[in-house]
């Protein structure tokens, strides 16, 4: 392995491919990315800094790289949570800019109705005894 290379490998089963590839992208800049199988669930990474780099900054390299990697899956982690509801909002948004009317008035809605599944009295979400505090 060349000195201003460093290697290493993850399951591919702990972060999506599409946080693998926005990782790399956000370094694409500062280092040669070279993404390679490594078998099954696995990847290999190597990054080689397009600076001369020591050991000691090539191992910061890959600890930013696996934090970004961290952040890029837990972004996809939330956008796929609340899909259900974006795409609601958006479609009530659309339809009312074009002068149309939801299924349901808002005279007739009510929180039970809730059809997303998110609407939850205070007292089921955090109990009877809960106070709220502002801090």
């Amino acid at each position: 392995m060349p000195r201003d290379t460093i290697k290493f490998s993850f399951n591919t089963t702990e972060y999506p491919m599409e946080a693998v590839y926005g990782t790399a992208y956000v370094f694409v800049d500062r280092a040669y990315l070279f993404l390679e199988n490594g078998g099954k669930n696995r990847i290999k990474v190597s990054l080689k800094g397009k600076k001369k780099l020591n050991s000691k900054k090539l191992e910061e390299l890959k600890g930013e790289f696996l934090n970004e990697l961290l952040n890029y899956s837990f972004r996809i982690k939330l956008v796929r949570g609340n899909k259900k509801i974006r795409d609601y909002i958006i479609s009530q948004a659309l339809l009312s800019a074009i002068g149309g009317e939801s299924q349901e008035s808002e005279e007739e809605m009510k929180y039970e109705d809730d059809p997303l599944g998110i609407a939850v009295p205070w007292e089921e979400k955090y109990g009877k005894n809960h106070k709220n505090t502002k801090t």
